[in-house]
């Protein structure tokens, strides 16, 4: 005895017109089942309707709280940007005003100024050019 099914039939009968029962009836029919919102749009419209008995109304209640509600997860948080060193910052300037071709300090000032990380060994890196260039 397949109580959805019923109902669904019930409703035609009741609301010939509605796009809304008629969509259901064929979801199931093709797909065999419902998901829970639909389940629950259902049961909205059975409470308005007088010739659906109570029993199966209550049946109705039982599948959709036997199916699982599924959640949004949570917003992720995001990584916040790392606090520019402007020391660093200033550091990479100098060594470029007086060596404007240096390629290696270029592509770090080109990661510093694109905020992206700056790994220690690029830091100690920068202080050995800091040491011998200036």
């Amino acid at each position: 005895m397949d109580i959805l099914l019923d109902i669904l039939n019930q409703m035609i009968k009741a609301h010939p017109s509605s796009n809304f029962i008629n969509s259901l009836h064929q979801q199931y029919c093709n797909r065999g089942g419902l998901s829970k919102k639909q389940l629950e749009g259902l049961h909205s419209k059975a409470l308005k309707t007088a010739s659906i008995p109570q029993n199966k109304i209550a049946t109705l209640e039982a599948i959709i709280k036997k199916k699982p509600t599924r959640e949004r997860a949570a917003a992720s948080i995001t990584a916040t940007l790392p606090v520019k060193d402007k020391e660093l910052g200033n550091t990479l300037t100098a060594i470029l005003q007086k060596y404007p071709g240096h390629k290696r300090v270029l592509f770090l000032k080109s990661k510093f100024d694109n905020d992206e990380n700056i790994s220690a060994s690029e830091n100690a890196e920068i202080e050995r050019f800091k040491k011998l260039l200036l």
